[in-house]
């Protein structure tokens, strides 16, 4: 964690790059293991990421109530 900070204090544009591919990795692979659950379902191909938001959504709402 102190190279994250440190990264964040003398390159803070290589730090903002670096967790933008992080979220964007970990989106694609909660994605991908959605897809993979609802798959034999023979669901629409949008329903792997309304599940993904849903969820999104109700994680930040139990998170706001704390």
């Amino acid at each position: 964690m102190d190279y994250l900070r440190r990264l964040q204090m003398e390159r803070p544009l290589l730090y903002m790059l670096v967790l933008l591919v992080g979220f964007f990795v970990a989106f694609q692979l909660i994605l991908f293991v959605a897809q993979l659950i609802l798959g034999p379902f023979g669901l629409p191909g949008w329903a792997p990421l309304a599940l993904v938001l849903v969820v999104a959504v109700v994680v930040a709402r139990r998170q706001n109530l704390r």
